[in-house]
């Protein structure tokens, strides 16, 4: 007796179900890693959350540390943690390298643009007093706190030229650097290279032509004072005393006793070199002269017309010996039109 359609229909499907259980266990057994192989509803991935939450939170602080540290931006410290396999110190390193690869091309390329504007550095330290002039091309770049940071560099390592010459002092030393013998010197005992890296690093960042220009450094023994004055001063954000501006003075006087106002009669004498411009000292016994006079001691003072800068200082127990004068940008002019 034949069994109805619906039977033989339902009979037929349990058994290809069985067949295809039985095919899903095979397969199960003989390759456990297969894409069809049985599971447990518990995703497999949670027995390893707890590791790779670690690991990604030990990378994160590694990069905002050597962020913090170098300054670089987190897509080139991502960079050098890959290329240096996490190490720090590598890393750290890796970066300065890069950096100054590329600046030394940015800078081969920027060469020879003006650089008319930039900034003049007065740094103070006990007996030395330096006065250096860094150079770039436009003013809102000098504004930069990364310019600033190249004018410091360049500041502290004049200062430390100046302080290691072995010389008895009798009487002031005063002497001068230009860009060539500027950009020889070490950059500090805590930065690696000379000065002319950390410019090619500056260049690199900033994106325009920059030049170490020049400095003046000057140190006297007991008996002598530096005045200084910076025109337009702004102060460094840095634990240095650094003094920033467009215009810079030093003048160096000698007194045969410390007097308690030193500090203001230098600073007046150091506005009186910015503003007149003299060429030379002169001597008290010059005849006065007008606005158009060289000499320092025979101009009118700035301060007070009505006087020559000699009558004012002949009061105060002080000789002016020499002085020394900066401005931003100086002999440019003159260098183009030649």
């Amino acid at each position: 007796m034949s069994q109805p359609p619906e039977v033989c229909s339902g009979a037929r499907e349990m058994s290809l179900l069985r067949s295809l259980r039985l095919c899903l266990v095979a397969r199960a057994g003989t390759c456990p890693a297969g894409p069809l192989q049985l599971q447990s509803s518990q995703p497999r991935h949670t027995f390893h959350t707890g590791p790779r939450l670690a690991s990604s939170a030990s990378s994160k602080e590694l990069l905002l540390k050597l962020r913090r540290k170098t300054g670089y931006s987190f897509v080139n410290c991502k960079k050098a943690l890959e290329a240096c396999s996490g190490d720090l110190k590598q890393a750290e390193s890796w970066l300065h390298k890069q950096a100054q690869k590329e600046g030394w091309s940015r800078a081969a390329k920027l060469h020879g643009r003006k650089t008319k504007e930039g900034l003049i550095g007065l740094l103070q330290e006990g007996n030395t007093t330096v006065l250096v002039e860094v150079n770039c091309e436009t003013d809102f770049v000098s504004r930069n706190i990364k310019f600033q940071q190249l004018v410091q560099q360049v500041a502290l390592g004049t200062l430390l030229h100046c302080q290691n010459l072995k010389d008895q002092l009798s009487t002031y030393s005063k002497g001068f650097l230009n860009s060539s013998e500027l950009s020889e010197l070490p950059a500090g005992p805590e930065t690696e290279g000379s000065l002319k890296d950390q410019l090619a690093l500056a260049i690199g960042k900033l994106g325009e032509n920059m030049t170490l220009k020049r400095a003046a450094w000057v140190k006297v023994p007991a008996g002598f004072y530096v005045g200084s004055y910076v025109h337009g001063a702004m102060h460094s954000p840095s634990p240095h005393n650094l003094v920033l501006g467009k215009y810079g003075a030093l003048v160096i006087c000698e007194t045969s006793e410390r007097r308690a106002n030193l500090e203001d009669l230098g600073r007046r004498l150091g506005q009186h070199v910015v503003g007149m411009a003299p060429l030379s000292v002169g001597s008290l016994d010059d005849e006065p002269g007008g606005e158009a006079e060289t000499k320092m001691l025979s101009q009118p003072y700035l301060l007070d017309p009505s006087i020559t800068l000699g009558q004012y200082v002949q009061p105060q127990g002080v000789s002016v010996v020499d002085f020394v004068r900066f401005e931003c940008g100086e002999g440019e002019e003159a260098a183009e039109a030649e």
